[in-house]
């Protein structure tokens, strides 16, 4: 198969990343991966979840997913093909995940008229896939976790593992909303770099 004739030279590009990145385990092929789609896979995430820190969150877990499976890279379709697939699985498991939050029960009850009533009960047990979802998740990031300084560990922790909100964090903390912000954005910078460089993660 001729790569050449099928493939942009952008898509050419990244093929040569990727062989250096799995090959050699070059760590700067990793990061000029991450650098070329870091952006894109963002803002395609965003408009899907509709929430700026939700879509940080899932950026760094696509990427993660993706360059814990580049040996398993087939040329077959582009590299941004495989990552935008990627991301967009992990984001549609993400909003079927809050959407399942809650769950309708078929109950007996029936009010004055004698109208069937149905009942709103909050479902706190994941089925199995989701299940399966939270593990993979929470495994790739107890990975970055002892590796970030101990003052973000228990930040990560609780945003990723407890899954808690902002405000949840700071008042757990007993932190100002604005610090829980600036400093969970510095986490993420840190395991965006803790993403790239393979060998610490791997």
């Amino acid at each position: 198969m001729d790569l050449k004739k099928q493939f942009s030279d952008k898509a050419l590009e990244d093929f040569k990343l990727i062989d250096q990145a799995v090959k050699e385990d070059d760590e700067q092929a990793f990061a000029m991966l991450m650098d070329r789609y870091k952006r894109p896979v963002y803002h395609m995430v965003l408009k899907m979840v509709r929430n700026v820190d939700d879509a940080e969150d899932l950026t760094i877990e696509a990427f993660a997913k993706a360059f814990k499976n580049l040996a398993r890279f087939k040329k077959d379709y582009t590299f941004s093909t495989w990552l935008f697939r990627i991301a967009t699985n992990n984001a549609i498991d993400f909003i079927r995940k809050k959407r399942l939050e809650t769950m309708s029960l078929d109950t007996s009850y029936t009010d004055d008229s004698g109208e069937a009533v149905q009942i709103d009960v909050e479902d706190k047990n994941l089925n199995p896939q989701e299940e399966a979802i939270k593990s993979q998740k929470i495994e790739l990031i107890q990975l970055f976790v002892t590796k970030l300084p101990a003052k973000y560990q228990r930040l990560v922790k609780l945003r990723y593992f407890d899954e808690l909100s902002y405000e949840e964090i700071a008042q757990e903390l007993d932190a100002p909303l604005g610090t829980v912000k600036a400093q969970l954005h510095r986490a993420r910078e840190l395991m965006y770099d803790l993403v790239k460089n393979k060998k610490e993660h791997i």
